[in-house]
């Protein structure tokens, strides 16, 4: 009897995880607003949200065209906005955002080269601010191109609700 219990002790504190193992560790990476890491806990929910374009700034301008789409700041501010809208719909905020692919096309008017400093501009509003300091883990590369004509931006994100504890 006494060896079944000890066997039962023993599974149950190798199955329960710690108190401290419930919370999204996320390490930072130095001055730069993104996470080099982030620890998600065992039982945590995972949302996976496609990769969104922009919403036309001027719908009436002609297609394809930057007056139609904007620059990368505007569309990078459109496209999250829009996720951060998806993300409210599973009722998570850009908080629990933990890890962030962005595509950017090279912008014509900066000769074929990304705006990061545009991305950047529009990142920084909803990511490292007093009010949300969460990072995300972060890649960013440029791509020939989008599906949409005059698309510079495209971000997809995968954000975690951490077990209550």
């Amino acid at each position: 009897m006494r060896r079944i219990t000890c066997i039962g002790l023993l599974l149950f504190a190798a199955l329960t995880p710690p108190a401290e193992a419930a919370e999204i560790l996320r390490r930072p990476l130095g001055n730069f607003p993104i996470a080099s890491s982030v620890v998600v806990p065992a039982g945590s929910d995972l949302v996976f949200l496609s990769g969104t374009l922009a919403d036309p700034v001027k719908p009436d301008a002609p297609a394809g065209s930057a007056e139609r789409m904007g620059d990368t700041e505007a569309q990078s501010a459109s496209v999250l906005g829009k996720l951060e809208q998806e993300l409210a719909a599973s009722g998570l905020s850009m908080s629990d955002v933990i890890k962030m692919n962005v595509f950017l096309v090279g912008d014509p008017a900066r000769g074929g080269s990304m705006d990061f400093e545009g991305l950047m501009k529009a990142y920084s509003r909803h990511f490292g601010t007093a009010t949300q300091p969460n990072l995300p883990a972060r890649t960013t590369v440029q791509v020939a191109a989008l599906p949409m004509p005059g698309a510079l931006v495209e971000i997809e994100v995968i954000a975690a609700r951490a077990p209550a504890r």
